[in-house]
């Protein structure tokens, strides 16, 4: 989250620089009223913020595709639990521990989307447990496709048993 509001602040602000010092020099863009040139801001910070939500969508979609690909899999999420999430002043990461209660040797293909307070979508990835024996635990880490900072939350949003 913080390199997408840093990135929404620095085009925001190189943006409002640049239309400032236009209109001071008498430049004859169409409008170089001061209000012409917050808006100009507001419009390229507005894009930045939509290229940040792009980078979101696209590790959604990528999320999705590596799940759908399983052939054979079945709803686990009951199966899974999520430890605190710990971000470090870098990425996000948050264990992941899977109980398979099957009689044998089972994998697990977890989607975990980090949140922040407010439960907005920040990141999501697809973290693997291969070879959890029968009756077994075994615990892997999630780790953040990027630098999430503040009150980042983490939860289970699919899970499969294959």
């Amino acid at each position: 989250m913080t390199d997408r509001r840093n990135g929404v602040r620095a085009t925001g602000a190189a943006v409002a620089a640049v239309a400032l010092a236009l209109a001071a020099a008498g430049c004859s863009d169409s409008d170089t009223s001061p209000s012409g040139a917050a808006s100009k801001a507001a419009s390229a910070a507005s894009s930045a913020a939509s290229r940040g939500s792009d980078v979101v969508a696209s590790a959604t979609a990528e999320a999705g595709k590596k799940l759908d690909d399983i052939k054979g899999g079945v709803n686990a999420k009951g199966d899974v639990k999520l430890g605190d999430v710990s971000t470090d002043g870098g990425r996000a990461t948050v264990p992941v521990t899977v109980d398979n209660g099957q009689s044998d040797k089972k994998s697990y293909a977890v989607q975990v989307d980090f949140r922040d307070k407010s439960g907005n979508l920040l990141d999501t990835v697809v973290v693997t447990v291969n070879d959890v024996g029968a009756d077994a635990s075994k615990t892997a880490t999630a780790r953040s496709n990027r630098s999430l900072d503040g009150d980042v939350t983490a939860d289970v949003a699919r899970a499969l048993r294959h």
